[in-house]
């Protein structure tokens, strides 16, 4: 097929990817070892390919041209030539339409074929060749119109990170069920945005939202064969481009996306970005040629230096994406940008981030991705999150990423979890309640970087995890081998649903139990969508591939639990009540002047606990003691941190008098206590007054001069 009627100007290898000036479309893609490459036009269903035009300039590794007769919103792929040679990297194979990296909107969805493989795949043989189009099974690209160019003037400023209580939901799942939202806005962008979803979230008390992955994502062949998809969406093939499923007006999903971005802005509310930048969703050699693949496979992923037919793999997914090579961490870098700036977006939390991270010596502090990161000035402003864990060799990193970087914290998760359920010690809490100092204190870095979590997408939800002892997979259709064996649940003595009303209470109060230690503790606290309200997955601790009630959130639960949801929108008031509860400084317990201390640790006697107490296994009942009058750091006042507090942690299953120390002149004040299920304030307590704190609770006094003799 050879274009006739397309006229070309001079193009530009700048920038890549697909762009309209006004005049023509210049399109520009980096391969540093292909022959040809070539861009083919499709009607306006994408359905039938009306022309193919080869880019007639090759500059510094850029192929690239510009043509009159190509508008925006034109449907088109790459057919890219060079070499088959799998054992030295490279599965060019220009019978197969591939994706342009660079692409902002994806239309038309893929649809399964042996033909979407470089090779022969009823051979299982990568070495073999296949000649099909894969065209007919592609989703195809569009020509996008001029960017707005610089950020949009805005009143939106972003929260400070002390400030910050993350919220983490799924764009889909969260509102497919939603009672308030039209049925064609459900489980889409405009549905998340509608007025009556983010009331509720705003209500919660949350500053920041969360999104599971959005860049546009693949659903594995053999989740499809079994009526599954990847619901999560960790299987991105498109950095630029807002997935289309989640769009009412798939050709309007860019606008549609930006619209919701603007619509939480104008509530006060951040959002950020779940990406996955450490693999792609064309596998391993025996995976789909859908782009990158097919485009320069030996630089846009890691392999085997010594059998280039395979691929390094450390994410469990087959492929890690190449960020030492220039173009790479170049392609990677303009999509964090493009986010920022052309859809406003407020942060971005990085899957498997160690991946990012490893160079031939494996995981690097300082690795090219993270000194570009570091450097750049749009990135500097904005919330950097890692998930700091991989697959690979020393994969786990909780603490070792570099200042300016928050991580999510999953000691906290463990140790909370355990403490409730009676299988750790205080000794392994306490440092979780201070934000993981032994992790995170360097460098300069502060409390905020420990981002603290009792659940998340991936396990078992807050219900769920004081409900089942043992995972409930089958439905994912494993053999219920898949998700975590141990995710420190508790069954309060029934596995699973009951009527038994001592436990309903109990496995009420452990709930509240978990949400108080998480939104009490220092760090930065992330809540699971639903957990608010009891949101169960009825024993599902992996529900990847489950696009279905499974998944999605259920608002019915919301009047059924409503005692429960309010409970967390007084912790999060409390917290942003409270400075002292999320301090910009690390808690040291050193003497402050004369005798107070930032914490103290308190025996249930009322004393402060001695050395002897950490090393009791029986010890499971103690108070931590955050004195407002510390007030001042190395010369430096601490933000509105005068209010003294003191939490009490009773994690044995029987009462216990605990003892109230003294903190001055004045009395405490009871603001909170799990085993009432409310916010109860009591009456004024003086010092050394005996508070019966029942069995696995936690109770939250605050020192008041009101009433002191």
């Amino acid at each position: 097929m050879t274009a006739t009627k397309i006229r070309v100007k001079e193009g530009s290898p700048h920038p890549l990817g697909s762009s309209w000036d006004g005049e023509g479309t210049n399109f520009a893609v980096f391969s540093a070892n292909a022959t040809k490459v070539e861009v083919c036009l499709f009607d306006n269903a994408g359905e039938r390919e009306i022309d193919r035009i080869a880019l007639p300039e090759y500059t510094d590794l850029v192929w690239h041209g510009c043509f009159v007769e190509i508008p925006p919103g034109t449907h088109y792929g790459l057919r890219v030539t060079g070499p088959y040679e799998p054992e030295s990297g490279h599965r060019f194979n220009p019978n197969k339409l591939l994706l342009d990296p660079y692409a902002r909107a994806h239309i038309g969805a893929f649809k399964w074929d042996p033909a979407l493989f470089g090779y022969r795949m009823e051979s299982g043989d990568d070495l073999t060749f296949d000649d099909r189009d894969s065209a007919p099974f592609m989703p195809k690209c569009l020509v996008a119109d001029r960017p707005s160019g610089a950020v949009h003037p805005q009143n939106f400023h972003r929260v400070p990170w002390d400030d910050t209580l993350l919220y983490e939901l799924h764009v889909g799942g969260y509102t497919k069920l939603h009672p308030d939202v039209p049925g064609r806005l459900r489980g889409k962008y405009r549905g998340l945005a509608t007025k009556e979803v983010i009331q509720y979230i705003r209500s919660l008390g949350v500053t920041s939202v969360e999104l599971l992955p959005v860049q546009s994502f693949v659903s594995a062949h053999h989740l499809m064969e079994r009526g599954l998809c990847n619901f999560w969406g960790y299987d991105t093939i498109g950095f630029f481009a807002p997935d289309q499923r989640y769009a009412v007006a798939p050709e309007a999903v860019l606008r549609e996306f930006k619209e919701m971005v603007e619509r939480f802005h104008e509530a006060g509310l951040e959002v950020i970005l779940d990406v996955v930048y450490n693999h792609t969703a064309e596998g391993n050699e025996l995976g789909p040629t859908l782009s990158f693949k097919g485009i320069d496979n030996a630089n846009y992923y890691r392999l085997v230096p010594d059998q280039q037919r395979f691929y390094l793999n450390y994410s469990g997914t087959g492929n890690a994406v190449n960020l030492h090579h220039p173009f790479v961490v170049q392609m990677v870098m303009d999509s964090l940008r493009y986010w920022v700036q052309e859809t406003r977006v407020d942060g971005f939390r990085f899957d498997l981030a160690t991946t990012l991270a490893r160079d031939e010596n494996g995981f690097n502090h300082w690795s090219g991705f993270f000194k570009t990161c570091s450097q750049d000035p749009v990135l500097a402003k904005i919330k950097l999150i890692a998930e700091p864990w991989d697959l690979g060799p020393n994969g786990y990193q909780v603490g070792g990423f570099p200042p300016g970087w928050a991580e999510w914290n999953d000691k906290f998760r463990d140790a909370v979890r355990d403490f409730w359920r009676c299988q750790t010690t205080i000794s392994n809490l306490v440092p979780r309640l201070c934000a993981s100092a032994e992790q995170f204190n360097h460098e300069g870095r502060r409390p905020w970087a420990s981002v603290n979590f009792v659940t998340s997408h991936d396990g078992f939800t807050l219900y769920d995890s004081v409900s089942y002892n043992e995972r409930h997979n089958q439905a994912n259709g494993e053999n219920n081998q898949d998700g975590t064996a141990d995710n420190h649940s508790w069954n309060c003595g029934v596995e699973g649903p009951t009527e038994d009303p001592a436990i309903l209470e109990l496995r009420q109060r452990q709930m509240r139990n978990l949400l108080a230690t998480l939104l009490l503790a220092q760090g930065t606290p992330m809540l699971l969508a639903g957990d608010e309200f009891a949101r169960t997955q009825n024993g599902n601790n992996n529900a990847y591939c489950q696009d279905n009630e499974i998944s999605w959130v259920d608002w019915n639960l919301r009047a059924k639990n409503g005692k429960l949801l309010q409970f967390v929108r007084d912790l999060a008031e409390l917290r942003h009540k409270h400075p002292i509860l999320r301090r910009n400084t690390f808690l040291t317990g050193e003497r402050v002047g004369r005798s107070i201390r930032d914490v103290t640790w308190i025996h249930p006697r009322g004393y402060p606990m001695q050395e002897k107490h950490w090393h009791d296994a029986a010890m499971r009942c103690f108070g931590m003691l955050l004195d407002g009058r510390a007030h001042i750091m190395n010369g430096i006042p601490q933000r509105g941190q005068k209010a003294t507090l003191l939490i009490v942690f009773n994690g044995c299953p029987g009462r216990t008098d605990f003892t109230l120390p003294t903190a001055g002149r004045g009395n405490w004040l009871r603001l909170l206590d799990t085993n009432l299920g409310e916010m109860q304030p009591s009456p004024p307590l003086k010092p050394g007054t005996n508070y019966a704190a029942e069995g696995h609770s936690l109770v939250l006094f605050q020192f008041s001069k009101v009433g002191a003799e």
